[in-house]
């Protein structure tokens, strides 16, 4: 570690929380500092995490020249203003997923951080798992074959209020860039953008999707069949079928701990988070992604190889087809 990863969170909600518990486990990152729209959110955020420097503004944290990198934690509708705030005062920029609402504000950004040189990423910890990254690479070396199907599925039961964001047009409610951001990015990680989308929802009162399915296709006769809900926990599971076997990630394909071979005439054998990995690191943390973030920082890119730009923004015109198709609309956005 040639120098210390500075870090400033902006956002003091649970995910947030979460990130900041992970970056302590992060040889050379520090928190440095948290800017929230509140002071006392943000001093009590500080003080819960022995964070030196709290703000009650975004723009005081993008301003803190001793902060390399902010990690942006707000719910995605607020991603372009805030993460393009850090961007113009100087600041590399982690962004949660989805990383923004549609392609073009995530579009402006990539733009923003090409022009000032910057380092911009948007937080698909997915891409940085080291499990993901092994069933990826055996994918791409042919250990099934040509793949012809995946099936990859996110869903959780929640009971949410009509003013929740999840339901709240304003905020980019629905299931879709909560949830189906996971399994879209997926598909795109295994096969790049899809030739041809089609998809149906289910809307709450609201106009939201509640469920979305979602059917992607390539020229090359792949397809994929995604889902996602917040009307009922799935496991999120995920198969990749190819002409020479499959691959099967019985739960949480987004975080998965193993996944199992299947090749035609061969017993099949499952691959394990400890199988590819020596680091002593945990399966289930975020860590994954500040660290490459610091590597990416220290290597001087501006932005990474695991989740470049240009897949991000593949992944926001799928989302954004899968909206035209099913109705749903945010204000002032689209």
């Amino acid at each position: 570690m040639d120098r210390t990863i500075r870090w400033g969170v902006l956002a003091t909600g649970g995910i947030a929380a979460t990130f900041t518990e992970a970056l302590a486990t992060v040889p050379g990152a520090e928190v440095v500092a948290v800017g929230s729209r509140s002071l006392d959110s943000a001093e009590e955020f500080a003080g819960r995490y022995g964070i030196p420097r709290a703000y009650g503004s975004w723009a005081e944290l993008a301003a803190d020249d001793g902060v390399d990198v902010v990690y942006v934690a707000t719910p995605h509708s607020a991603h372009r203003e805030a993460a393009g705030l850090c961007l113009e005062a100087g600041r590399a920029v982690l962004c949660e997923k989805a990383l923004t609402i549609n392609t073009r504000e995530a579009q402006e950004l990539v733009e923003i951080a090409g022009e000032r040189g910057l380092f911009l990423m948007e937080a698909m910890w997915t891409y940085c798992n080291p499990l993901v990254r092994h069933l990826a690479a055996a994918v791409a070396d042919g250990v099934i074959g040509d793949v012809r199907a995946i099936h990859a599925d996110f869903g959780f039961h929640g009971d949410f209020p009509p003013t929740h964001r999840m339901r709240d047009p304003q905020q980019g409610g629905g299931a879709l860039l909560d949830l189906g951001v996971y399994p879209v990015s997926f598909a795109h990680l295994l096969l790049g953008e899809p030739d041809s989308v089609d998809a149906w929802a289910h809307l709450t009162p609201e106009r939201v999707d509640d469920t979305t399915g979602v059917l992607l296709g390539w020229n090359s006769g792949a397809v994929a069949t995604l889902t996602c809900t917040f009307t009922a926990d799935t496991g999120a599971p995920a198969t990749i079928s190819g002409s020479g076997g499959r691959i099967e990630i019985p739960e949480g394909f987004f975080n998965p701990e193993r996944y199992v071979v299947h090749r035609q005439g061969e017993t099949p054998h499952t691959v394990t988070f400890a199988d590819v990995t020596d680091d002593g690191l945990e399966r289930g943390t975020m860590r994954y992604e500040a660290i490459e973030v610091g590597r990416c920082l220290r290597e001087g890119l501006t932005e990474s190889p695991l989740v470049p730009l240009s897949g991000s923004l593949a992944v926001m015109r799928t989302m954004d087809a899968v909206r035209e198709r099913t109705g749903v609309r945010y204000p002032g956005v689209d």
